[in-house]
């Protein structure tokens, strides 16, 4: 393929022989240096550009001939997407990769003071586009500021905004409904990706009151945990049948901040705020246990996240700022003493810092879910773990050897709060993120970006 070029300069004969004289009485020490204007009287060329490819916000150097001296008359696109040119001299130009600018085309365009082409050239060669890892908004709009926002059932483009997010998790049934839990609010939602809807769900009764989180069970039905604050008081729920609103069981459980469906048995744990426990629900034999298990401490806040294999659990500890693994015992089919993987547990050791196990330094951890890594294949664990680190405002990366990574969001001391969409580290902003969930179907994050009142969305470039 040729270079594609057009040229203009015969509309402006009468400016060009001005400038052609200007060019003669002021050939200077600038044009030696390349820094000479655009020369209307000859084409714009394009040679050569490094690097060959990249992704979003690369610096892209461009040489060539003729581009003349001022950014403001020089417009660049890449791929078909407008770019920044930073720089530019008679031959050569500075200027950034734009987003999908998938196609690759390098294309460079003179301009008159009207905005009007002069001139024009495409380069032979085509840009190398990398897609990045983004954080773009999915769902939510807010008013005023980021201040208020409506909840509403409608479209995606038209839902309003998500209120005291708690926990999001998809129908294993379904992969195309997500349940969010709207918390103490009682604003429960559901995302339909087949209808691109959000509606409201509600639930009769007890259920209805202080939710904390949503599960399934082996057997489908979608388990509501509620804060019961007293004993003898129902606190878990199990629903079926057409939205789920049929209530079919109902467990006394005082204090339950958490359910996890064991993926290989069914069995479903819990845990008691008040008394440091972790109880167990045989869905066989119909038995409850509200305190299976002691945890190492009582009144705290935990959740609980059980590995894809069953071989363990996480479980995150909220305002104690520390993540503790528990090994799964086959014989005895129960789950082992927890002990520490990653922070430090201790309310006023808030913190964030990558670094491996105790080491690492957490600022309320929320909700995390099971990646499958493919750098891992063939390993014992196959899986990283992303969770929410809320008041660091990011997404932090666990791996199976206990080492604290930061994916997404750009915490420093007291953590960098905001909305932006963007690239993870360096664009992208947060407002206490508390829960996540990866969408297998669609290759995708979805984090409840709390006081933002939005479903954020981190993926490839679409």
């Amino acid at each position: 393929m040729k270079m594609k070029t057009r040229n203009h300069g015969w509309r402006f004969l009468l400016g060009t022989l001005a400038l052609v004289s200007f060019c003669f009485v002021g050939c200077s020490d600038d044009n030696e240096k390349g820094e000479a204007p655009f020369d209307p009287g000859k084409p714009v060329v394009i040679s050569d550009f490094t690097p060959k490819e990249g992704g979003l916000n690369s610096r892209l150097v461009i040489y060539g001939d003729n581009f003349g001296n001022d950014v403001s008359k020089v417009k660049v696109r890449i791929g078909g997407k407008e770019s920044v040119v930073i720089g530019v001299k008679n031959q050569s130009l500075h200027c950034f990769i734009p987003a999908k600018a998938f196609d690759g085309d390098i294309e460079i365009t003179i301009l008159n003071d009207q905005g009007e082409e002069l001139a024009y050239a495409e380069a032979a060669e085509k840009f190398v586009y990398q897609k990045n890892v983004l954080v773009t908004t999915f769902l939510g709009t807010t008013y005023e500021n980021n201040t208020k926002y409506d909840v509403k059932d409608g479209p995606f483009d038209d839902c309003g905004g998500f209120d005291q997010m708690g926990w999001m998790v998809f129908d294993p049934n379904d992969p195309d409904m997500l349940y969010i839990c709207g918390n103490t609010s009682k604003k429960h939602r559901i995302v339909n990706f087949k209808t691109e809807r959000v509606e409201s769900i509600k639930f009769s009764g007890d259920a209805a009151d202080d939710c904390n989180v949503f599960e399934f069970s082996k057997k489908g039905e979608l388990v509501v945990v509620r804060n019961a604050t007293k004993d003898g008081i129902k606190g878990i729920f199990f629903y079926n049948g057409q939205g789920y609103q049929n209530l079919t069981k109902a467990l006394n459980a005082r204090g339950c901040r958490a359910a996890a469906t064991h993926p290989i048995n069914g069995e479903i744990y819990t845990t008691r705020y008040d008394k440091g426990w972790i109880g167990r629900y045989d869905p066989e034999t119909d038995v409850y246990e509200p305190s299976k298990l002691p945890l190492p401490y009582s009144s705290i806040q935990a959740w609980l996240m059980i590995h894809p294999t069953g071989k363990y659990m996480y479980m995150t500890t909220g305002e104690r700022n520390a993540i503790f693994r528990s090994n799964y015992d086959e014989e005895n089919k129960t789950f082992t003493a927890p002990y520490l993987a990653c922070g430090k547990y201790d309310k006023d050791t808030k913190d964030w810092k990558d670094d491996v196990g105790g080491n690492a330094r957490l600022r309320i951890p929320r909700q995390g879910c099971f990646v499958k890594n493919p750098k891992y294949a063939g390993k014992e664990d196959e899986y990283d773990f992303y969770f929410c680190d809320r008041d660091n405002h990011c997404i932090r990366i666990l791996t199976p050897e206990g080492k604290v990574n930061t994916f997404a969001g750009r915490p420093n001391g007291d953590g960098t709060k905001g909305y932006n969409d963007g690239a993870l580290r360096t664009e992208a902003r947060f407002n206490e993120p508390v829960c996540i969930v990866y969408d297998e179907k669609r290759e995708c994050f979805y984090v409840g970006d709390n006081l933002n009142r939005r479903i954020r969305k981190i993926a490839l470039e679409e």
